[in-house]
């Protein structure tokens, strides 16, 4: 797979861009409603993809080589759902030919997320909805 190919494998959910947390005792991954600044957060991309380790030097790349170690992405994730021998869900871009059935099956973080550069405390923003996993 090129990486063109394995780019569009990509939903554009963003959930990937919501900050997590790990219990420091328990080691718990709990994800929060608070996205990256960068990310615009009703089309659910990022505003300087190409660019985005300048602005965020933390951003994970995810690609084939790594996808293994990244137990904070979800279950709904494309990237996951082949890793584990699962196929795309019936709403995925790539089937459905644009973000429009993602978002109605409330997959994605449009009107979900707030920027984090608003928030004051993550653990004041931790939720559910970003582990679900539909079909």
């Amino acid at each position: 797979m090129d990486a063109r190919e394995w780019e569009s494998l990509c939903d554009g959910c963003g959930k990937c861009c919501l900050n997590k947390l790990i219990d420091d005792d328990t080691d718990e991954l709990y994800y929060t409603n608070a996205a990256c600044k960068l990310l615009d957060r009703d089309a659910c991309h990022c505003r300087h993809y190409s660019e985005r380790f300048t602005f965020v030097p933390g951003c994970t790349a995810i690609n084939m080589d790594n996808i293994a170690s990244l137990t904070w992405l979800p279950d709904s994730c494309a990237y996951i759902r082949l890793f584990q021998g699962r196929d795309l869900p019936s709403w995925h871009p790539l089937l459905t030919g644009s973000k429009e059935a993602m978002h109605a099956a409330g997959m994605s973080v449009r009107g979900k997320a707030v920027c984090e550069t608003k928030v004051r405390y993550l653990e004041d923003h931790i939720v559910l909805w970003p582990l679900k996993d539909a079909d």
